[in-house]
């Protein structure tokens, strides 16, 4: 069995090993710095193409992983508080209808709103519009696509019928995005928890 090349046989203070990517479509390679200085904390910076995510040494491969996922994930939230508005969610509308839905949405506006507290994006078929609810805005790139995508999908099919959950099957990333938009409702049912002391 060849041995695996992300293990070390004797770590030196600090290793790094390559991981493929698994943010958003526009990451890059991930490069896993491990440090037996770094005690607990996890940290990451983009570095050209690639993501460097900074670990403890002493963390698991299970671990590892996980925190790799977490740090993609926020890097992606604030490229996307940061980048996104109006002009680059339309750009984004446009290159996600080319890549999943052969180019045939083509929405007439696509817009940023604050008054849609209830539900992620809305689309009106007959007028070409899709909105998107501000609260997505920081959310994971991922999860603004697939939202946009959905609606982008309206404009060719108005429900949600067979039909409709075709054209998104071909997103690679729609459950992930389905799960972490649950997951954000889930947490705002739950009882606030009091404030942890500091002292």
């Amino acid at each position: 069995m060849p041995a695996d090349p992300l293990r070390r046989a004797a770590d030196p203070p600090r290793r790094t090993a390559m991981r493929p990517a698994t943010g958003g479509p526009a990451t890059g390679p991930v490069e896993v710095r491990r440090s037996s200085r770094r005690r607990r904390t996890v940290s990451a910076y983009r570095e050209g193409d690639r993501t460097v995510v900074l670990i403890p040494a002493r963390m698991s491969e299970a671990e590892e992983r996980r925190w790799v996922t977490v740090m993609l994930d926020k890097l992606a939230a604030q490229e996307s508080r940061r980048k996104l508005g109006d002009s680059e969610l339309a750009e984004r509308a446009e290159r996600l209808s080319e890549q999943f839905l052969g180019g045939r949405a083509r929405p007439a506006t696509v817009r940023w709103v604050t008054n849609q507290n209830t539900r992620w994006g809305s689309c009106t078929p007959a007028e070409g519009s899709i909105r998107l609810s501000h609260r997505l805005q920081g959310m994971p790139e991922y999860v603004v696509d697939y939202v946009l995508l959905h609606e982008l999908a309206h404009l060719l099919v108005p429900g949600h019928g067979q039909r409709f959950w075709q054209l998104l099957e071909s997103y690679p990333r729609t459950e992930r995005a389905r799960g972490y938009l649950e997951g954000v409702v889930a947490a705002e049912r739950l009882p606030q928890l009091p404030a942890a002391r500091t002292e």
